[in-house]
């Protein structure tokens, strides 16, 4: 696959602060960044991780060449320039997996490297993180709404088309079964889903008017009987009936995009049932959000189509995570300002459960300290090495792996946490920091 430089995919402060420090001693101090969510996004109970994997991909394409460097002198100094061209990150990053569950404070990504190295990843790293994690945790809350139901992600036209492929990616980790995007389809493995919109029936349209049963066999014609027909160009009652003449009692399924979903879903499938195709599926689509798919739990609904709802910031609320200075050569350092207040020291963290899988409690603490305890409760480490002198460590789970360990994870939440109402985390954050500063 193909990745572009993603050098400039930055604010210019990172470039003007590394500026200063190389003035400075503080360039080449050992330092300790973390990335975590002060609070969750209001209405949800847990996060989802998504995007670490695109994160070390692109660190491996964050170089300065000549390019990038024509961008950068027009405000950097000479000796900044040259070290920039030089650039390789060489440190070590820790982090939870893609696919696991974050609550506020989760210490999701920890990268110890030189002052200058380190802070220079801070936009790369949380503009991957914040959009990724953001469309996993969206999707994860639909694709519990829709219990079996299988959910296709569809939005590439209603967000940016980089982020489109992103969108899919992380929709697949929280367990959406397939995407309409191509490119996420080449690029990552994703499933990938489609059939016809609105305009190809429309375009069945001749001096005697709309022929919606032409469209229809032209349609199973190129794709076969399994296709799915969208039949609410014009009359559902008319389009159903047109759909099971032209494809037969076989037809795979039919897709209702408008109306009111869940009294149309109930009289298509009287009306399919009628007319001997009891094995027709149904399909609903239509900016889809988890509040609206549980409404139609009852409902003859077997697949659903979302878009607008998942990758917009309506339907997918910022992470809110932030990348903080937490320790500069082994000294606790924190933030004191009101409402963004950080707590310093490097810290890494578990997450106790009771014997059923059931979680009780996330425990920050200290890293290097040994283990708090937790009586009578099953003890996971949340942190795995993601890099090693600047280089990827081998065998890191996949996308495949991460789906499966955000599937067990949200099992082992407690019953409250996957509901859709307001409330607090539904895990709670202990912190063991001894004497470390919180404000």
């Amino acid at each position: 696959m193909t990745f572009e430089n993603t050098a400039l995919l930055t604010d210019q402060y990172e470039l003007t602060m590394v500026a200063a420090a190389l003035r400075q001693p503080i360039a080449h101090r050992s330092c300790v960044f973390e990335v975590f969510a002060r609070r969750l996004p209001d209405g949800r109970r847990y996060g989802v991780v998504a995007g670490t994997g695109r994160v070390i991909d692109e660190l491996a394409h964050f170089r300065f060449g000549d390019e990038e460097i024509a961008i950068v002198e027009k405000f950097l100094d000479a000796e900044t320039v040259a070290w920039l061209r030089d650039y390789r990150f060489s440190g070590d990053i820790d982090g939870y997996r893609e696919g696991e569950l974050y609550f506020p404070g989760s210490p999701i990504l920890t990268v110890r490297a030189e002052f200058a190295e380190g802070v220079l990843l801070e936009t790369l790293i949380l503009s991957i993180l914040n959009h990724d994690s953001a469309i996993a945790s969206a999707a994860a809350r639909m694709v519990s709404a829709a219990g079996t139901r299988p959910i296709i992600e569809m939005g590439s036209r209603r967000t940016h088309e980089r982020a489109a492929v992103a969108s899919s990616r992380a929709a697949y980790i929280a367990g959406v079964a397939a995407t309409s995007n191509l490119e996420a389809a080449r690029r990552y493995g994703v499933p990938s889903a489609g059939t016809a919109a609105h305009a190809f029936t429309l375009a069945f349209t001749g001096p005697g008017g709309p022929d919606e049963k032409a469209a229809f066999a032209a349609q199973i014609d190129a794709l076969g009987v399994g296709t799915t027909l969208l039949v609410d160009t014009y009359d559902i009652t008319a389009g159903v009936r047109n759909a099971i003449e032209v494809g037969g009692t076989g037809l795979g399924a039919v897709r209702i995009d408008s109306g009111d979903l869940g009294v149309l879903a109930r009289q298509v499938r009287h009306q399919l049932d009628d007319l001997g195709a009891t094995e027709t599926r149904i399909v609903v689509s239509g900016d889809l959000d988890e509040y609206a798919i549980a409404s139609l739990r009852a409902e003859p609904v077997d697949t659903y189509g979302v878009g607008t709802s998942l990758v917009t910031g309506s339907g997918a609320p910022t992470a809110g995570m932030v990348y903080k200075l937490v320790e500069v050569d082994g000294v606790p350092v924190a933030k004191r300002a009101s409402h963004k207040e950080s707590r310093g020291g490097a810290k890494t963290a578990i997450r106790a459960a009771r014997p059923t899988g059931t979680i009780v409690e996330e425990i920050v603490y200290r890293s290097g300290e040994p283990k708090p305890a937790s009586d009578g409760l099953t003890l996971r480490d949340l942190q795995i090495p993601l890099v090693r002198g600047g280089d990827p460590v081998p065998g890191l789970p996949t996308l495949t792996d991460a789906r499966a360990h955000l599937a067990d994870g949200l099992v082992s939440l407690p019953w409250e946490g996957l509901g859709l109402s307001h409330g607090d985390p539904a895990v709670p954050t202990r912190y063991v920091l001894d004497a470390a500063p919180k404000v």
